[in-house]
């Protein structure tokens, strides 16, 4: 598929030019306090680039998951400092996503200067599902850039999504792959292109239905898959263990049997765990055996033999890809388990990548270098799903002949 890029949109001059760029910048927030700025961060090669080339830069993102209308907790302002701190540069933020606040933002920019439009989920178009009514948000969107505007997609963490600043603005504007986004795609295809050996998947987070099409699609392709998190109680029942009142999906202990059945010389499960008398930081702890959970306890974390399990096949692999913390690490007496596991991946020589999301918060969270990974994701869903096989609308609209 041949796609345009960055380079090719420098190569044919941005000076003076208006260029839109979807970025991911949804980034968790304490109140007003951005707690991982690591999105941010991720954005500001291609924003630079082009801001440095003359172009006036207008920034389009989404936080959270407004309801089609404007929501305070939700504004972008704390992002639009940040990145302004970060560029060393004022940011302005529009007050509205294409309105007129917009309009007057976008209309102010000298060369060179960056704004950043307000949450695009505020305005219901840009993820409904009536294709024309996103692509009228599009055809707003550039209206705004005018008519020697550019679209440059940037933002991993969302080209799984068929939305209106994600996909329907790259079949109205001329449209390319920023960096961050052909970055993302050289790793994730080394992966499922021909990895070297042995490959290591680890899986964590809460819910084995969420991480099942990704199982499913890397078992015939990796030599071990370690398994952690909230999801490992359904695995553990599936083994006939009792799992206390830990997170357990029912519906799919089958599920986790069949697999085990008949990959069960790949899956690897903790063999034991952290319980907790109850889900809170201040709760009363014990490390039992995987098989010995205590009626009304729960596991919150995997357990130091399951921590050494891990990092010994983790050790010997010469490729790793890691999606989803082994335990609920923003509590301190359920976090070294993530920590071990990050660890042990980061100390590795393997060609390492973390899957985005809650596992890139870790890594920060956790003080951990992130230079003792090949490369840290920022597109957990859109990740998965490439990984999973398919096909990726905010990528392949980019192939698209205009």
């Amino acid at each position: 598929m041949a796609v345009k890029t960055l380079e090719d949109l420098l190569a044919e001059g941005v000076a003076g030019r208006h260029v839109l760029v979807r970025s991911d910048l949804n980034v968790p927030l304490d109140g007003a306090r951005i707690t991982d700025d690591g999105r941010v961060r991720a954005a500001l090669p291609t924003i630079r680039r082009l801001a440095e080339a003359g172009a006036k830069v207008v920034v389009a993102a989404h936080l959270g998951r407004p309801k089609g209308a404007p929501e305070e907790k939700y504004s972008l302002r704390p992002v639009a400092a940040r990145l302004g701190e970060l560029l060393g540069a004022d940011v302005r933020l529009a007050s509205d996503v294409v309105g007129e606040g917009a309009k007057a933002v976008v209309s102010s920019l000298a060369d060179g200067q960056v704004a950043l439009l307000e949450n695009v989920r505020f305005d219901p178009r840009e993820t409904s599902k009536d294709a024309g009514e996103r692509d009228e948000l599009a055809h707003a969107f550039a209206a705004l850039v005018g008519e020697d505007g550019a679209f440059v997609s940037d933002g991993f963490g969302v080209v799984h999504r068929k939305q209106a600043s994600v996909y329907d603005v790259a079949r109205v504007l001329p449209a390319y792959a920023g960096g961050l986004v052909l970055a993302e795609l050289d790793v994730l295809g080394r992966l499922t292109g021909n990895p070297e050996r042995p490959y290591v998947v680890v899986l964590g987070g809460s819910k084995v239905s969420d991480k099942l099409a990704v199982i499913e699609a890397l078992l015939p392709k990796v030599d071990k898959l370690l398994i952690g998190g909230g999801m490992a109680f359904t695995f553990l029942a599936a083994q006939g263990h009792s799992v206390g009142s830990s997170l357990l999906e029912q519906d799919f202990v089958e599920t986790a049997r069949k697999l085990l059945e008949t990959e069960g010389d790949k899956i690897v499960v903790p063999v034991d765990v952290v319980v907790a008398d109850r889900f809170a930081a201040d709760a009363a702890t014990d490390t039992v055996a995987a098989d010995a959970i205590p009626e009304g306890w729960m596991g919150l974390d995997i357990g130091p033999r399951t921590v050494e399990s891990f990092a010994a096949a983790v050790a010997g692999a010469k490729t790793v890809f890691w999606n989803g913390p082994a335990g609920v690490f923003e509590m301190a007496p359920f976090a070294a388990g993530t920590r071990g596991v990050a660890q042990a991946i980061a100390d590795s020589a393997a060609f390492s990548v973390v899957g985005g999301g809650d596992s890139a918060a870790a890594v920060r969270q956790l003080g951990l270098p992130e230079d003792g990974f090949s490369h840290i994701s920022t597109g957990g869903g859109a990740s998965l799903e490439y990984l999973e096989g398919k096909e990726l609308p905010g990528v392949a609209v980019l192939g698209e002949e205009g």
